[in-house]
């Protein structure tokens, strides 16, 4: 299948709008009424339950923000989620990790287009070495890897986050063989996105000083005070699955895609690897959508592409209408589209004259 031509496009700061690293702005539309309404069927359909929460933004403003339902934890009560509540990221930890990369591809301390400098690939005659950064960032690697959230069938995911993998993801992930030549066919997989942190691990030294660097490059300058990534034991950011923030927070980190890279007139990331994000690389089949580097692309009229987590954990992109939407909870992958539908009827209500 052809691949749509995308320009990528943002939004700049409005000039009266203050950047929200300490609080967020806040604001309605002329259609607020019906962007509520709008909003509010993300708390009241079933197909979409459950949501614990909803932020939409225009012009860096917050618009809508609510929150609902209670989480479930296994050592301590159901904990009710509010603006404070530390939110899950799943995959969408995995576009936080684009960012890190494009920094130290700025650095000149990565190359996409070198082959991944991967310990476990080495080996003269192994087939593996070949494999550039690009298709790791890609999903395009051809390792044989099942991404399957289930525990009645095998699952490398599974394995890898749960089981006998979870020490060292980079390396259980790394150790898996080829199934396809190295850019030739496309494959989701979040040990792909571990391999990658395994290499960054590499370059800035694993545990302390890439949670530093973490730190002081995304989390520090954006405001994002409560963001807290999860690492294995071998010290490497397990990226595909795990970074917890409030709700809020996360939208910060939209923003500073919204805004190619900018923040408070500092340029945290170039604006050329934030293009990355938003051109397609391959279709999956499987949800008719398009697939960049670690994030994901529509073809909608808007320019909309998101970070995506497991059970509908979405930070949306809308560079048409200096926008973003933010749904956290638990849904079924079967109702997606129902998720995708909803936020197409949001934006189409912040597209109205």
């Amino acid at each position: 299948m052809s691949l749509p031509s995308i320009t990528p496009a943002y939004a700049p700061q409005p000039a009266d709008v203050a950047w929200p690293t300490n609080e967020w702005p806040r604001g309605e539309i002329a259609h607020q009424e019906q962007l509520v309404a709008v909003a509010d069927e993300a708390f009241s359909r079933p197909e979409l339950a459950r949501t614990f929460g909803v932020v939409v933004i225009r012009g860096g403003r917050v618009l809508y923000e609510r929150y609902g339902d209670v989480i479930e934890h296994f050592d301590r009560e159901p904990e009710p989620v509010t603006a404070d509540t530390s939110l899950l990221s799943w995959s969408m930890a995995k576009s936080m990790l684009h960012f890190i990369v494009g920094t130290l591809v700025e650095q000149g301390r990565l190359d996409p287009d070198a082959p991944a400098p991967v310990p476990e690939w080495t080996g003269e005659n192994d087939p593996r070495r070949t494999i550039r950064l690009a298709d790791l960032l890609a999903m395009r690697d051809g390792l044989d890897f099942s991404e399957v959230y289930s525990v009645d069938q095998p699952s490398h995911v599974v394995d890898m986050l749960f089981g006998i993998g979870q020490a060292d993801v980079s390396r259980y992930a790394a150790d898996r063989p080829l199934a396809h030549r190295p850019d030739t066919v496309y494959n989701y997989s979040s040990g792909t996105t571990n391999i990658i942190s395994g290499v960054v691990a590499d370059v800035l030294g694993a545990g302390d000083p890439y949670r530093t660097y973490l730190k002081d490059r995304l989390f520090d300058p954006l405001g994002m005070t409560h963001a807290t990534p999860t690492f294995d034991e071998s010290g490497v950011w397990i990226a595909s699955s795990y970074v917890h923030a409030p709700a809020l927070e996360f939208a910060k980190f939209g923003l500073l895609y919204l805004r190619g890279g900018e923040w408070e007139g500092r340029r945290l990331v170039p604006q050329s690897w934030c293009d990355t994000a938003q051109i397609p690389r391959s279709h999956d089949p499987d949800n008719g959508h398009y697939y960049g580097w670690q994030w994901w692309i529509t073809d909608d009229r808007y320019g909309t592409y998101w970070a995506s987590g497991y059970e509908g954990q979405r930070i949306y992109v809308v560079p048409a209408l200096d926008a973003l939407v933010l749904r956290f909870g638990r849904t079924d992958a079967e109702h997606y589209p129902d998720i995708e539908a909803w936020r197409g009827r949001v934006l189409d209500v912040l597209a109205s004259p």
